[in-house]
């Protein structure tokens, strides 16, 4: 019999061999550097809530296309070049499919009860098939094309009002206006903006919610000095805000379900999600809480995100009068100079289309992605991440990579004529709505209102800036949020165009 001393022995060489192979292993591959941080707060100090994906941006200039900061107690890495975001998403995608449990995102998400803050697993999965199955597919997406259609005709005839009495219009509140009336028609079956005070109340709501899910709370990062937020009256602003948005949702529901209600409005998302709760075919059980975290997705997501992108874009137009001058040539040449333009007519617009994504790529309304959690450790780009580490993908810093780009800070929607790179998430250098398995999943949606949107206004209208503006006076800072608001509202002048279409 081999005596236990003997196979000590034997083994412990192998051992010691794997022991320090793994050592240098680990040396040979740390944790990519970074800017200094203080003991226990880290970087939070030098951090700016709304300028955030610029920092990011000049950091990664400096310590390179990976790098890390320390988030309080937590550590953060921060990808910034499209070679790391493909490796990220095509190679380590599962392993970066968590989300960190950040308290203004759990509490106004009903603890993750939805697709964007839900941790990654069963759940999620469920949730979002759902969805996507039921609210977001390209059949639901295209039953709503009236709404969209009658929404942007009476905005464009609120256009024309200004127009001929050379009213200045603050584009800013026009296109939130009539981004939020659609969703709420989508979501609600009615809408709220003909309601002065309920709409004043219903913007403030979602503006407020949007702030609270980018603020970082101290316990967030340091939770034995979590009493820092009651202290600055941050958790009293977020429990006042979620108890507004859920007695919101409550006064809905109940409006909806009463049986005796007077008018009979037209079948919106809540009433699908409703049904849905009836049937129980889902192995998520919906209950009234999943309801209303599933709303807010889709109100907020949407509503901010396509008003900030079309501001963005008519922000870009005229700030380069060339590119305004060549797409509404475009447009009005080949749309036949019809009085309105129906979704399938943008189709037929290559420039358009080329010009859509050269927003997208340098005005998207979302430069940081939803931050992801490492699930266990791996390795990229030469670094090893251990589990439970924070990541930023900064998607404002890869849209401007100019081993990607050429001339990468100039507008110019020329370069996707020729081009096969798209936004859906295939082409790494092009990620305004993420990648891999938690890529936004309201892309159709949210592409539809922006076209139908952005063509039509291009359409009808010639566009100026007001007496003593000029293009250079034109700002581009941008207000917290996960959907990134430009700060100063854009007012410019509407002028019927030569085509007398209105």
């Amino acid at each position: 019999m081999v005596s236990p001393l003997l196979i000590l022995c034997l083994v412990l060489p192998v051992l010691l061999l794997f022991f320090f192979q793994y050592r240098r292993t680990l040396k040979n591959l740390p944790f990519p550097p970074g800017p200094r941080g203080l003991p226990i707060i880290g970087n939070l100090h030098q951090l700016n809530n709304s300028l955030l994906y610029l920092q990011l941006y000049h950091l990664s200039k400096k310590y390179g296309p990976i790098f890390s900061i320390r988030l309080g107690l937590r550590p953060t890495i921060v990808i910034s070049s499209p070679k790391l975001a493909k490796e990220l998403f095509k190679d380590h995608d599962l392993v970066v499919s968590d989300r960190p449990i950040l308290l203004g995102q759990q509490k106004l998400s009903y603890n993750g009860l939805e697709m964007i803050f839900s941790p990654y697993g069963e759940f999620w999965r469920e949730i979002r098939k759902l969805c996507v199955v039921h609210v977001l597919s390209s059949r639901r997406v295209s039953r709503f094309s009236s709404i969209r259609k009658f929404e942007v005709k009476k905005m464009l005839k609120k256009l024309s009002g200004h127009a001929s009495s050379s009213k200045v219009t603050n584009l800013n509140e026009l296109l939130m206006s009539l981004t939020s009336t659609i969703i709420c028609r989508i979501v609600f079956g009615r809408s709220y903006e003909d309601e002065g005070a309920e709409r004043s109340r219903f913007h403030g709501m979602f503006n407020e919610c949007q702030a609270m899910w980018a603020t970082f709370f101290v316990s967030d990062y340091i939770p034995f000095l979590g009493w820092v937020d009651k202290l600055t009256g941050l958790r009293a602003r977020l429990e006042q805000n979620f108890k507004d948005l859920d007695n919101f949702y409550e006064e809905v529901i109940d409006e909806r379900m009463d049986p005796n209600r007077k008018t009979q409005e037209n079948e919106g998302i809540i009433d699908v999600l409703f049904e849905l709760q009836k049937q129980s075919s889902s192995s998520v059980e919906l209950t009234k809480d999943h309801i209303k975290a599933v709303l807010l997705d889709m109100l907020v997501a949407a509503t901010d995100t396509t008003a900030a992108t079309t501001v963005w874009a008519m922000t870009a137009l005229l700030q380069n009068p060339r590119v305004m001058k060549k797409v509404q040539e475009e447009i009005r040449t080949l749309g036949g100079k019809k009085e309105f333009l129906e979704e399938d007519d943008i189709e037929k617009f290559p420039y358009f289309k080329a010009l859509t994504k050269e927003v997208l790529r340098l005005y998207l309304p979302a430069p940081l992605l939803v931050a992801r959690e490492t699930k266990e450790a791996f390795k990229i780009g030469g670094y090893e991440i251990p589990a439970k580490t924070i990541v930023y993908v900064n998607a404002w810093a890869i849209h401007r990579d100019p081993e990607y780009w050429k001339d990468p800070e100039e507008f110019l929607p020329e370069r996707f004529l020729d081009s096969t790179v798209d936004f859906y998430g295939q082409d790494f250098e092009l990620i305004p709505f993420g990648a891999g398995r938690r890529i936004c999943p309201g892309i159709p949606m949210a592409v539809a209102s922006l076209n139908l949107i952005l063509a039509n206004i291009l359409n009808s209208f010639d566009w100026e800036l007001p007496a003593g503006v000029r293009k250079e006076d034109i700002d581009t800072e941008m207000l917290p949020g996960l959907a990134q608001h430009k700060k100063n509202p854009l007012y410019v002048l509407a002028k019927a165009s030569n085509l007398n279409l209105i």
